[in-house]
């Protein structure tokens, strides 16, 4: 079965006052989302997937394309695949149950399983690693030399809900002490959010901040350019983060996570693995388990997020 084009809808911060106009936009893309079995779970006849914003939108639009019409064929049923602005709003989709499954960082999970119920079922793999870390990088040329050189300074971060774009970098300042009463402008000059890994490693080699803290390898994997990439050296990393992964949605029939969870493992073969890596330089879908996320869950009770 063909599956429904996918749309960019920018699930932003949703306040419940939009999610009603939300929920009418949505079903106006496919068919009735309907199927609620006698256990009070639902059995969904198509489905909505997230995308949350951590590269380029146009690339993840493209990916998601493909990626909701090979899931379609897997599940015989459409599938709607939507790039997301913001974590906040992928989060508030799954607890307003207009998205079905996600694809979200380690923190964006440990949140979504706290206030949607959301549950990891599958986790990523690149370059055979099931995890990473976060660093902070500078320019070659700079003067800044460790956490200490960065006080007064200016720093790019990627999203308030971003694991290695915000939380593990913050846990990481607040503990060697440069932050103090979890406020970044007890230590910066000034810190922005740049929306995305890509768009952070640019402020640093634009010159409009001193720094930028991303994943490990981003500026190899996401500028894809080595003369660029050359120009990044990292003063500091974190320990090491669970990398992200795919949630459901906490009332959704076990029966329809089992066929989900399945559909998205068959993922890992050869000639789709292409599409994974287009998407968020996947090389691979290994089965999730919510445990593995404890550390995670540690680094946001530090900085007092909820």
């Amino acid at each position: 079965m063909k599956s429904l084009s996918p749309r960019v809808f920018p699930l932003g911060s949703l306040c419940p006052a939009a999610v009603p106009w939300l929920l009418i936009l949505l079903l106006a893309t496919g068919p009735l989302r309907v199927g609620t079995t006698a256990a009070g779970v639902d059995m969904p006849r198509a489905l909505t997937l997230a995308l949350t914003p951590s590269r380029d939108p146009t690339v993840l639009q493209e990916a998601g394309q493909a990626l909701a019409h090979v899931l379609s064929q897997s599940l015989g049923m459409p599938v709607t695949v939507h790039v997301a602005s913001d974590y906040a709003g992928v989060i508030e989709a799954l607890r307003s149950r207009l998205v079905d499954v996600a694809f979200l960082p380690a923190v964006g999970y440990v949140l979504a399983s706290r206030e949607a119920g959301a549950r990891i079922v599958v986790k990523v793999t690149r370059g055979g690693q099931a995890d990473y870390t976060s660093r902070i990088f500078v320019l070659q040329e700079s003067p800044i030399a460790r956490l200490a050189d960065l006080r007064g300074k200016t720093i790019a971060f990627v999203d308030p809900a971003s694991s290695s774009g915000y939380i593990y970098p913050m846990v990481l300042l607040i503990k060697e002490g440069f932050v103090r009463d979890r406020d970044p402008k007890t230590f910066f000059k000034e810190m922005v959010f740049a929306g995305s890994h890509d768009a952070a490693l640019l402020g640093v080699l634009n010159r409009s901040v001193d720094a930028a803290a991303v994943f490990d390898e981003a500026p190899e994997r996401i500028l894809k350019d080595p003369a660029r990439a050359a120009r990044l050296r990292h003063i500091a990393e974190t320990p090491r983060i669970p990398n992200d992964g795919a949630a459901v949605r906490r009332d959704l029939a076990p029966e329809m996570v089992e066929r989900i969870t399945h559909a998205l493992l068959t993922l890992n073969a050869p000639e789709r693995v292409p599409l994974l890596h287009r998407m968020y330089s996947i090389d691979g879908l290994v089965p999730a388990h919510d445990r593995e996320y404890d550390p995670v869950r540690e680094a946001v009770d530090v900085l007092g997020l909820k």
